[in-house]
């Protein structure tokens, strides 16, 4: 990437000033990197942590697929999910506060005994399942978070400082030369004004 810039002082000031804020903000930029890094390697960690726990609960009732059968499809129900968002590291990030079950009324006389135990059972599996699901997805939004601000700490690295360096040393240069040749013709016209008054 190509900066444009002319060959005078106002020039020189705006690319000292751009110069400026890049240099500051890239520690905060890395900083923020890597605790994005972290955070994602911690939900990634999290999600396959809740998706174990869940196959290990699937597996610790297996004896009871049998009574599955007598269970009643639909009985519960997710009815909602409540979420709230927190910032981290400037983005905005899903955690899971509460899930909302709907439980169709039973007879519990008619019912086995072992029904109440079911429903529970399968509340925390929906807890399980849907905070898992929460977890890859926080995961994958803070992962394109990292990346965005990956790509922002290389252009800013390894283009523009460098580049904003770059052309401030050509414009200094061309400052300085202008400087010497304009200090060299005074010179110049200053030795003839010399020798025609010498003549003179």
């Amino acid at each position: 990437m190509a900066i444009k810039f002319q060959y005078n002082k106002t020039s020189l000031n705006e690319l000292n000033k751009q110069l400026k804020v890049r240099t500051r903000a890239l520690p905060t930029l890395k900083n923020k990197e890597s605790a994005l890094r972290l955070e994602v390697k911690r939900a990634k960690q999290r999600s396959e942590e809740l998706l174990e726990e869940l196959a290990a609960s699937l597996k610790q009732y297996e004896y009871l697929a049998g009574l599955w059968n007598e269970f009643e499809p639909g009985l519960v129900s997710v009815k909602g999910v409540e979420i709230r968002y927190a910032k981290l590291a400037g983005v905005k990030i899903p955690e899971l506060v509460e899930v909302k079950y709907e439980v169709k009324e039973y007879d519990l006389f008619r019912k086995p005994l072992w029904y109440a135990e079911g429903v529970n059972i399968l509340k925390n599996l929906a807890v399980l399942g849907i905070e898992s699901e929460i977890c890859a997805y926080k995961s994958r939004i803070l992962d394109y978070s990292r990346k965005k601000t990956t790509q922002k700490v290389n252009l800013y690295e390894k283009v523009q400082i460098p580049g904003y360096q770059e052309a401030i040393l050509k414009i200094k240069r061309f400052m300085e030369d202008e400087e010497n040749l304009s200090k060299a013709s005074q010179k110049i016209v200053k030795t003839r004004h010399d020798l025609e008054e010498e003549e003179a």
